[in-house]
């Protein structure tokens, strides 16, 4: 690396004091990028992250044109399914549909597990050449959580209401907390495969997840988001936690063993913190704020540096993922704004 390490989000995410604060975007890489979206017009996303070379590119790219404090691993949450035995395919404008639905605990007795050298090296070979070769920022790699591969695995795809999920949960509890013991089996080898291979944190994305009440996450989903966390706490490498509407969960979150706790934007940080969260915190400018005038976007973002920066251990984020419409140039002086003026306080 010819650059000096930036490790600034690694010691914020430990809760110590840095020079500035972090800043990272969730769907940095891709989306609104104009060179991505010349990439796309030859390559679909299974292989552009079949390619090492061409998704290192494409995961380095935002750290090259936003200085963003890290980067994050260009993937979808379903690339390690198919090893499982998942017969999924990324359609265009619907997302990840699902042709053999699980449905029964003799189907989920039918998945397979993840070998991660064998079933997805790719992923492996990417992070290899970021870490050893391109970066000079931390590399997050990522997995989907529990819940949320579980309502695609059941649903078939996409929901907006995630019925045949809840359904099956209440239903056949023993199919159940079968699959969710596969799932947290598969992600834990997975997570740990990207730790061995170079990344430098982890984020778990329970994106579904807010479908549920407080009553029915800490039945169901709690004691195995439990032994995930503290299966990987071993690795001894940050670990974040993600939802998006779930703020009624932001409690039960604050007491995994995770390191920061990521917040959408309908839970502001203040209140976040007067309801007792301890975590470290990430968050969580609203995406839809960037389609503003800059007045707005400065404004807001200047109001959620000034409650994060309250305490140490705070990570400049969005409080979800970047929209495809997005002007590059806004997340390029949103960076500056972050740097400059967290620097100043």
């Amino acid at each position: 690396m010819t650059k000096e390490f930036n490790d600034t989000l690694l010691r914020a995410a430990k809760g110590e004091k840095t020079d500035h604060v972090p800043v990272w975007y969730m769907r940095q890489a891709g989306r609104s990028q104009p060179e991505y979206r010349k990439i796309k017009e030859q390559y679909s996303l299974f292989e552009i992250t079949h390619q090492p070379e061409l998704c290192a590119y494409v995961t380095r790219l935002p750290v090259e044109q936003y200085n963003v404090d890290a980067a994050i691993l260009y993937k979808d949450i379903m690339t390690p399914l198919p090893a499982l035995g998942v017969d999924v395919e990324i359609k265009s404008g619907i997302g990840p549909v699902i042709a053999n639905p699980i449905k029964s605990l003799a189907d989920v007795g039918k998945l397979g597990e993840l070998s991660p050298e064998d079933d997805v090296p790719y992923v492996l070979d990417t992070i290899k050449l970021l870490t050893t070769e391109q970066l000079s920022v931390p590399l997050i790699g990522f997995s989907g959580a529990p819940f949320t591969l579980a309502s695609y695995m059941i649903e078939g795809g996409p929901s907006k209401n995630y019925n045949k999920t809840k359904a099956f949960m209440y239903s056949e509890p023993q199919a159940w907390f079968a699959l969710m013991d596969k799932l947290a089996d598969m992600i834990i080898t997975y997570v740990k495969a990207q730790i061995k291979a170079g990344v430098k944190a982890v984020q778990i994305f329970d994106s579904w997840v807010g479908a549920l009440n407080v009553e029915d996450y800490r039945i169901f989903i709690k004691p195995i988001m439990n032994r995930i966390f503290s299966e990987l706490r071993e690795e001894n490498v940050p670990l974040i936690m993600f939802g998006v509407g779930a703020s009624h969960l932001a409690l039960e979150w604050n007491d995994l063993p995770i390191d920061v706790l990521g917040l959408d934007w309908r839970l502001p940080i203040t209140e976040a913190r007067n309801k007792g969260i301890t975590k470290n915190l990430m968050g969580n400018l609203d995406p839809a704020i960037l389609l503003s005038s800059w007045d707005v976007i400065e404004e807001r973002a200047k109001k959620i540096l000034d409650q994060g920066m309250e305490q140490p251990g705070y990570i400049f984020n969005l409080g979800h993922g970047v929209f495809p419409d997005v002007n590059p140039e806004v997340l390029k002086k949103l960076t500056t704004l972050i740097h400059e003026y967290s620097s100043w306080k």
